[in-house]
C-alpha cells in the first residue's frame, strides 16, 4: 500500500503531493514501482496534528481518488469521516483506511456496511492532539488486541460483514517509542491473526524507528532516514504473514515481499527463478 499525503503538514513528507496533479503522479509512479494499492489522505494524523474541515479534506482528495480509479488504479482512503469515505467510494475507492476504527465518526459503521466497501479498522485512543497522553498500557499486546476485538465487534452489531475488515494494531497511534509499544505488537504480530482478519502494518518512516536509530547523543533519526529501517519491518512482516503494509517509498519495500515470499515459500512460488514483477501502471 502506497501513501499519497494530500496535505502541507504529513509527518514525513508535508506538500511534497498537496498538489492534486503532482499527488496523482505520485500515486501512479507507486503503482509502477510495485504498489497494489495507494492510500490517499487528506488530513494529517501525526502526533499534534489538528483536524481539518471536512470540505478542504473532500477538496484535497477526491481529484486524486477520481483520477487514479479512472486509471485503474486500486485506492484506499484515508479518512476518519463518513462523509468523504462515502465520497470517495463513489468516485472508485474500494477501500476505507480509517485510523480512528470507527470512533472519530459514528457514522462510519453505517456507511461501511451499506457500501459493502473493504475497512481497515485500527487500534486508536483518541485524536492527534492528544493521544500520546493516551499510550498507558500494563500489558500492550492484550490491550491493543482486547480494544480491536471490541471494536470489531461493534462495527459487525452495527451491520459490517466480518469479511470486509481488515485488522491494523496501530503503530505509532497512543504507542510510546520510548516504552517500547510498537516493537511489543510487531514481535507478536502472530496474536492478532487470532482475530481472524488480515493484517495491515503501518510502520513506514515513524518515530519509533528514528528513536531505534538514535545516534550516540540521544538524537533520533530523520524520518526519511529511516526507509532503510522501513524496509527491514517490511521484510519481517511479510515474513509473519502481514496482508499489506503501508509505505512511503515503493520499490525496495515492494522488493522486500518478493524475498519474504520467496524465502518463506522456499523458492516454490518462484517461476524460472523469479518472482512477480512490480505491476505495471493500472495492473492489479
Amino acid at each position: 500500500m502506497g501513501v499519497v499525503n494530500v496535505t502541507p503538514d504529513s509527518f514525513s513528507d508535508g506538500g511534497r503531493w498537496f498538489d492534486a496533479g503532482r499527488a496523482i503522479e505520485h500515486g501512479l509512479r507507486m503503482v509502477e514501482e510495485g504498489a497494489d494499492l495507494v492510500d490517499v489522505g487528506g488530513e494529517s494524523t501525526q502526533p499534534g496534528a489538528q483536524r481539518v474541515p471536512a470540505e478542504e479534506e473532500l477538496r484535497r482528495v477526491l481529484p486524486v481518488v477520481t483520477e487514479l480509479a479512472r486509471q485503474g488504479v486500486t485506492v484506499s482512503v484515508d479518512t476518519m469521516r463518513a462523509e468523504v469515505a462515502s465520497a470517495a467510494v463513489e468516485a472508485g475507492a474500494v477501500l476505507v483506511n480509517d485510523v480512528s476504527g470507527g470512533q472519530a465518526d459514528p457514522q462510519m459503521a453505517r456507511l461501511v456496511a451499506a457500501t459493502g466497501v473493504s475497512y481497515v479498522l485500527m487500534h486508536w485512543r483518541g485524536h492527534s492532539h492528544d493521544m500520546q497522553k493516551r499510550a498507558i498500557y500494563t500489558d500492550v499486546v492484550q490491550e491493543v488486541y482486547d480494544e480491536l476485538d471490541q471494536r470489531m465487534a461493534d462495527m459487525v452489531d452495527q451491520g459490517v460483514d466480518p469479511g470486509q475488515i481488515i485488522i491494523d494494531p496501530g503503530l505509532g497511534f497512543a504507542k510510546s517509542p520510548d516504552k517500547g509499544h510498537n516493537w511489543a505488537l510487531l514481535a507478536h504480530l502472530d496474536r492478532f491473526a487470532d482475530l481472524g482478519r488480515p493484517i495491515l502494518v503501518g510502520g513506514s518512516r515513524k518515530r519509533f524507528l528514528g528513536r531505534l536509530l538514535s545516534d550516540a547523543d540521544g538524537n533520533p533519526r530523520g524520518f526519511t532516514e529511516c526507509d532503510d529501517a522501513t524496509v527491514a519491518v517490511t521484510a519481517l512482516a511479510a515474513f509473519h504473514g502481514a496482508w499489506a503494509v503501508r509505505v512511503h517509498d515503493v520499490r525496495p519495500n515492494a522488493d522486500a515481499v518478493r524475498v519474504a515470499r520467496a524465502w518463506s515459500t522456499g523458492g516454490t512460488a518462484l517461476v524460472h527463478g523469479r518472482a512477480d514483477a512490480p505491476r505495471s501502471r493500472g495492473g492489479q
